[in-house]
């Protein structure tokens, strides 16, 4: 219980690190977001840079297939961002 509490407690005092980071790798055609966590790192999704279109990643060095967001669109950016979390699963189709 001890522990949790003070888990709890850094939380509250914005002090808790949670042990994930994000980076944004340029590529020629894509924005790769990146996720470092616990030493491990693994790519959260693909965003295209001419059309802002967002994807899920299929890989390490390519996306899967459908469009899951437009970050140029405004309704298409609201609705992606009312439905992110860590773990990508807002980019399943």
């Amino acid at each position: 219980m001890g522990y949790h509490n003070k888990c709890l407690q850094q939380i509250a005092d914005g002090t808790y690190d949670f042990g994930y980071e994000y980076v944004i790798e340029e590529g020629r055609k894509y924005y790769k977001v990146v996720m470092i966590a616990h030493g491990s790192k693994s790519v959260h999704c693909f965003i295209d840079k001419k059309t802002g279109d967002v994807y899920k990643s299929a890989s390490w060095k390519s996306p899967a297939k459908g469009i899951r967001y437009n970050l140029l669109d405004a309704v298409s950016r609201e609705k992606c961002y009312r439905s992110l979390d860590w773990a990508g699963s807002y980019l399943y189709m």
